[in-house]
């Protein structure tokens, strides 16, 4: 993925309605109303929306099951890579249905009986509807993990007691995640027409046969839907989408309509269940209709069809209870930012909702989309934390990595462990065990770039051994390091030996950013290819690899050494150059090229690990400060966050679209898209310095586009890119087949790292049976607070609070067996007067680190309580 990106005017208050479970401290505004219908006891928290259903998207996801609709419960054809068909209902890699609909008594659930507030739970999302003859119907749709079905409730009430005839819809497109509409071939020459029937009370949609495309092979495709009683009537025909037939289909090419319903991609059919439904009297009825499916026959599609409807309610109270497991880790109280508290709760669940699973992957090298060879080997089984939906729901290097920090911050520790598992196995598949990492693997196992012969993220490679790194010291999973281990050395000699072609240090290849006039060597490879190498080296270490330890930590100290006077901007700019090495001289390693990308926080954001040190972040800190105060101006951010690409002169338009910070004359204009992993990378890389003041704006701006309903589109989910000026007009005024993803994993990077690892300070080195807490509290406030936070095998309870002259840290750990390094950030220019652990002077050290002056103190282990408290002068 490339970040890519809407403008709203910004809010002075954050409306946010929630239900809390026990243990949250609730924001003041008014909660929820409690949502009815199939019984969710005790409700987890909730978001609701009510205004401009339609056109708001929805994503309900399980680990084997999504589906993408409307707010309103209609499936209108949604996203673009094959265009019209990314939404409606899926068992990766396998596209089941278009969409299922409701009526009652002939009146529509979305049309005729319009959406009056859509809830989005922790688990699940329900719809009330208004009233059909008087007759009041909620959905509620779920998907299980676990299982290749989801579930959709309907619960109907009555004043007076009803028989109701509800009709379920149901349209087919049995078509597979890859290729897409503009790939060779597209999937216009893979998708073949599916047939329908009604067998025993269920639809059943199959989709058999070789399509006419070298390298295909034969397939079976099954789509199955049933409810959990006796149909009383049925039908099959070529239509059957509800309120939303006849369709309209979207054009093939050009402008697209706001909305349509099918494309020329469409090779599906319909059917129609009949139920009659007795409502009592001042009561409810429920009725539950599950979709399953299979991209390898009949058999398992009806064995995912039986599981689901064998317990309907009980799935729906499992996957409950799993989304309550989640939402206790890491519980964090935040009184002096309410707002990032609940941005943190809603990020661990969309962090729970990206996991994906597919099995029997394919893997293809299809050069970004121009071939389709027979598959180089098979992937029995991957898991991964999908990208964003609904068009990158796959495995990605670059974005499983950014988040991996805050996975790990989140306590979902096997989610991250099966994402680089999955990587390291399709890229050795791909990439004949080079030790270059994929960029982008579609889930039937089609790697669309990044493998050898391509020029494929430099950055990716260089951040895999970060990952590991990461995900040892936090679990302290020896059994995943020594997996893992040997990929990361090939990841970094693959970089050192094949991209720095020129021996100047620097990596050549592509990064994050792709634009015109780019040197060969960036600065993000470069900041990431030396992070890279120190955490190999530390990987080396704990593995006994003495010759790698000091090759890597060699190389890391020469490319240091040098760094700032190589990319260091200077002047004016008050900036790191974008790139050196200009494209039409080769020869020429010493041009520094600035363009105003987002890439040149990366040297701000990068902690770098030296054994025996303090972990400091790579970038000199008076150039890092004076580089972020420089990003903080209104040249670089606006009101929703950091732009993917700042303002000034340009030898591209010969202006600007807005205000200049320096006098440089660009080759590129700007680009005022905001994307919420930059303001990630800019609220990390703000607290990697201490400045936790100006950390507050992008953490606000990542957690008001999730939680503010003046700018989210789906309550509580984090989106790809932020309202933003050139992101205009916003997701919510695009045509269906022209968004940015509702869903994007990586925004998370931006408020559970800072508030886990430098708000709390948690610093875990598990794997040496060392712990690290020194918290920072927020200029301005009192307390932060954080409860289950997961460190290997075991949790920590952190609170710290600074008051008056007084600052005091309490670490309460359970089964958390290592040593505990205790202590606390100092406010500016404060004095240490007396330091006591437990209530008793202690010997401790102060420290100088880029965050500020530390004062530390040895208190034993960190399996019971221990309370830190500085008496400042």
């Amino acid at each position: 993925m490339r970040m890519r990106g809407h403008a709203l005017r910004p809010v002075s208050a954050v409306a946010v309605a929630l239900v809390l479970t026990a243990g949250t401290v609730a924001a003041r505004p008014a909660p929820a109303r409690a949502a009815t219908g199939p019984a969710v006891s005790a409700a987890p928290a909730e978001l609701s929306e009510t205004t401009r259903l339609p056109d708001r998207r929805s994503v309900v996801i399980g680990d084997r099951f999504y589906s993408v609709s409307t707010e309103d419960g209609l499936y209108p054809a949604a996203g673009w890579h094959t265009t019209g068909e990314m939404g409606g209902i899926w068992t990766p890699p396998l596209k089941l249905l278009d969409g299922v609909w409701f009526g009652l008594d002939g009146a529509w659930l979305g049309k005729q009986a319009a959406a009056q507030r859509f809830t989005a739970g922790q688990g699940y999302t329900r719809i009330a509807y208004t009233a059909a003859n008087g007759v009041r119907a909620e959905r509620t749709d779920v998907a299980p993990d676990g299982v290749r079905a989801g579930l959709i409730g309907i619960t109907l009430s009555s004043d007076s007691r009803k028989t109701v005839r509800l009709d379920v819809d149901a349209h087919s497109e049995l078509m597979t995640a890859y290729p897409w509409g503009s790939t060779s071939p597209d999937q216009q020459a893979m998708n073949l027409p599916d047939t329908g029937a009604y067998d025993k009370g269920t639809l059943v949609f199959r989709e058999q046969g070789t399509p006419n495309v070298p390298n295909a092979t034969r397939h079976d495709y099954a789509a199955l839907v049933a409810a959990d009683r006796t149909p009383v009537a049925h039908r099959l025909g070529p239509d059957h989408r509800g309120p939303q037939d006849p369709a309209v289909v979207c054009p093939a090419t050009g402008d697209q309509p706001k909305r349509c319903d099918d494309t020329a991609f469409g090779k599906g059919t319909g059917g129609r269940l009949s139920y009659d439904v007795t409502v009592p009297a001042g009561g409810k009825a429920t009725v539950w209709i599950a979709v399953a499916g299979s991209d390898h026959g009949l058999s398992e599609a009806n064995g995912a069809l039986r599981t689901a409807l064998h317990d309907p309610a009980g799935l729906l109270a499992r996957k409950v209870a799993a989304r309550r497991a989640v939402a206790a880790n890491t519980v964090v109280d935040l009184p002096g930012d309410r707002l990032l508290q609940q941005s943190v709760e809603w990020s661990k669940q969309n962090l729970a909702d990206s996991v994906q699973e597919a099995r029997d992957l394919k893997m293809r090298v299809t050069h970004e989309g121009k071939d389709y060879p027979a598959p180089k080997g098979t992937v029995a089984k991957a898991r991964w934390l999908g990208a964003g939906w609904p068009d990158y729901p796959w495995l990605f290097g670059t974005d499983g990595e950014y988040t991996a920090y805050a996975t790990v911050a989140a306590g979902q520790f096997s989610a991250i462990e099966d994402h680089l598992r999955a990587v390291r196995d399709t890229s050795d598949i791909v990439n004949d065990r080079s030790g270059k990492v994929i960029h982008e693997v579609v889930s039937d196992g089609s790697v669309y770039f990044g493998a050898n012969g391509e020029a494929g993220n430099t950055d990716e490679t260089a951040k895999f051994p970060s990952a590991v790194a990461l995900v040892w010291r936090w679990t302290g999973d020896r059994a995943f390091l020594d997996s893992m281990y040997d990929f990361a050395k090939r990841n970094m000699h693959y970089i050192v030996e094949k991209l720095d072609a020129d021996g100047d240090g620097w990596p050549e290849g592509s990064g994050n950013v792709e634009r015109a006039g780019m040197g060969v060597e960036k600065l993000d490879n470069a900041v990431y290819t030396i992070r890279g190498l120190r955490d190999l080296a530390d990987l080396a270490t704990a593995e006994g690899d003495g010759a790698t330890a000091a090759w890597a930590g060699g190389r890391a100290d020469a490319m240091e050494k040098k760094f700032e006077g190589a990319w260091w901007y200077g002047g004016d700019t008050a900036q790191y150059a974008d790139s050196i090495d200009k494209a039409d001289d080769p020869a020429n390693d010493n041009t520094k090229i600035f363009q105003r990308h987002w890439i040149g926080v990366t040297p701000m954001d990068a902690e770098l690990v030296r054994p025996g040190q303090v972990t400091r972040p790579l970038a000199d800190d008076q150039h890092a400060r004076a580089a972020l105060a420089r990003r903080e101006q209104s040249c670089y951010t606006g009101t929703t966050g950091l732009y993917h690409t700042g303002t000034g002169p340009t030898s591209a338009d010969g202006g600007n679209k807005g205000p200049s910070c320096d006098g440089v004359v660009s080759s590129v204009q700007s680009d005022r898209e905001v994307f919420s992993l930059g303001n990630g990378i800019m609220a990390v890389a703000e607290g990697n310095y201490g400045r936790l003041a100006q950390q507050r704006t992008y953490t606000t701006d990542n957690a008001r586009i999730q939680l503010d309903p003046s700018l989210w589109e789906m309550p509580g989910a984090m989106p790809e890119i932020a309202p933003s000026p050139d992101f205009d007009p916003a997701n919510i005024d695009r045509p269906l087949t022209g968004r940015s993803m509702v869903l994007q994993a990586w925004g998370a990077y931006g408020n559970l790292w800072p508030v886990v690892h430098q708000q709390l300070g948690v610093s875990p080195d598990m794997g040496r049976a060392r712990l690290e807490v020194v918290p920072q509290v927020p200029p301005g406030q009192t307390r932060v607070a954080g409860r289950h936070i997961r460190v290997g095998g075991g949790t920590v309870d952190v609170t710290a609070e600074a008051a008056g002259k007084s600052l005091r840290t309490t670490v309460t750990g359970r089964s958390a067996k290592a040593s505990l390094l205790i202590g606390q950030v100092l406010p500016t220019g404060a004095k240490v007067a007396a330091v006591t652990l437990d209530g008793r002077a202690v010997k401790y050290q102060v420290r100088t680190t880029a965050r500020g002056t530390e004062v530390v103190a040895d208190a034993g282990s960190a399996g019971g309580s221990a309370v830190f408290a500085v008496t400042l002068r």
